[in-house]
């Protein structure tokens, strides 16, 4: 490991204990910040309320640190949207936000148009499949953005056990992610959990940076802010145990391809050979082959966007 990230370690990486909630609280008032969480979600009608339900009564209600909280439902076809809004968020659908650029499929598609829809200059995001969940994921992630101006992007780190057995999750991560990160970034060799999808971020760093549509949104976040703010801009948090659905073998292929596409283009910006990553399931005649398209487009830097400028101006 590089001196620079050892250095990191000792000073960019947290527990959640770190930063009591009167400290952050202060620090927001301080500061005059407006605190955004936004759920991107896609039929998570199981787990989205309790997740919405657990912030607005400890973050909102108790104590008043997240300003608004917005699901940003990506076409479910379940009744996410409806427990979400009973649970007291507020929803946003992925196809009414800029309608004049043709929604996409993906995670990154969401979490780039939820900066139109979103007031907070502190932006913190929370998957929606998250069982057991505790408030602090986001106040563990938000504080170090509300006491330290020179901290710019915060993710979350945690055990994720898989079936019962401890540090087993996160089987992307450990078999492409941090390969990827060691040999090609190897500054970023000290995120934990480099793919969670439990960060927080300044706005003022969200809107220059690209979006992956796809998987690859986490990982091309990671490489472009270290290139955009360094190092030391980056941190990451303590935030004890994450308990969520586990997807099946080939679905994390897919993930998997579509972060190596993401790493490829940041890599070389060269020509796309072929994005397509064909699979393979037993049927009735045998092994039988099932190609899916590999998420390769991405949404440019949101402070591009004319509706975006007209709206901070307005």
């Amino acid at each position: 490991m590089l001196q620079e990230v050892e250095r990191w370690l000792r000073t960019r990486s947290w527990s959640v204990t770190d930063r009591p909630l009167d400290t952050i609280l202060a620090a927001k008032r301080a500061g005059g910040s407006v605190v955004s969480v936004v759920l991107p979600a896609l039929n998570e009608e199981e787990t989205v309320g309790d997740i919405v339900s657990a912030i607005r009564r400890e973050l909102i209600e108790r104590v008043p640190l997240v300003d608004e909280l917005v699901v940003v439902d990506s076409g479910s076809k379940d009744r996410t949207a409806e427990v979400a809004a009973a649970a007291g968020a507020r929803v946003e659908h992925r196809d009414a936000i800029l309608p004049r650029i043709p929604a996409v499929p993906g995670k990154g598609e969401v979490l780039w148009r939820s900066l139109l829809v979103t007031r907070g200059d502190v932006i913190c995001f929370v998957d929606a499949d998250l069982r057991e969940f505790s408030a602090d994921f986001v106040t563990g992630i938000v504080g170090p953005l509300l006491t330290d101006p020179d901290v710019q992007l915060v993710k979350a780190m945690y055990d994720r056990p898989l079936a019962g057995a401890a540090g087993q999750g996160g089987r992307v991560t450990e078999l492409m992610a941090r390969p990827l990160l060691n040999m090609h970034w190897p500054q970023l060799a000290g995120f934990v959990q480099p793919l969670g999808g439990e960060y927080a971020a300044r706005r003022s760093l969200l809107e220059r940076l690209p979006f992956p549509v796809g998987y690859g949104v986490e990982l091309g976040m990671l490489v472009d802010a270290l290139h955009l703010v360094g190092l030391d801009a980056l941190a990451q948090v303590d935030v004890g145990v994450r308990v969520h659905r586990h997807q099946d073998g080939q679905a994390l292929g897919r993930m998997a391809a579509a972060i190596y596409r993401t790493a490829q283009l940041r890599l070389a910006r060269g020509h796309l050979v072929r994005p397509l990553l064909t699979q393979f399931e037993r049927g009735a005649d045998g092994f039988e082959p099932r190609t899916y398209p590999v998420d390769t487009e991405e949404r440019p830097p949101m402070a591009h966007i004319a509706e975006y400028a007209a709206r901070k101006v307005a």
